[in-house]
């Protein structure tokens, strides 16, 4: 009788750990968020538009590897919440683009605190070289593989 090989361990696998990782920092950062009344896909897009004028949602959602509805879903909420506004294209009255309103510009380092808070608390058990090591390898897979979307969960 021929015996198949047991199939690998999931514990066997890069990608177990990456995700059981990921899954933790992305979790324990929603959670920071919760208390601040913005969802992670919510962050995302006010970091987004924090360093510039305005930008449109077309762009948004290419960035963030979305559809142009579920930006546009989000658009919605930042804009009931005024942490965002629509602005009309003089040069084309069917396109728009999002900005900050002050509200969500003052928000946004305070939601950069409580990121760098997260970042701390997750991976402060790493020396720095530690840490170095992770980014650089991490780096060169995005690279290596041209990932470009950004995550938003």
């Amino acid at each position: 009788m021929v015996r198949t090989p047991s199939p690998a361990a999931l514990t066997d696998h890069l990608g177990y750990w990456l995700r059981l990782v990921s899954n933790h920092v992305s979790a324990a950062f929603a959670r920071r968020l919760d208390g601040q009344g913005v969802t992670v896909a919510e962050w995302v897009v006010l970091r987004e538009l924090h360093d510039v004028a305005s930008r449109p949602p077309s762009h948004l959602a290419d960035r963030m590897g979305m559809t142009r509805g579920a930006i546009s879903k989000l658009a919605d909420r930042l804009v009931a919440k005024r942490l965002a506004s629509r602005h009309a294209n003089p040069e084309d009255g069917r396109a728009h683009s999002l900005a900050l309103t002050p509200e969500g510009r003052r928000l946004v380092p305070r939601l950069a605190r409580l990121a760098d808070a997260n970042d701390a608390a997750i991976f402060g058990c790493l020396s720095a070289q530690e840490r170095a090591g992770v980014e650089a390898a991490l780096r060169k897979i995005v690279a290596a593989h041209d990932l470009t979307t950004m995550p938003t969960e």
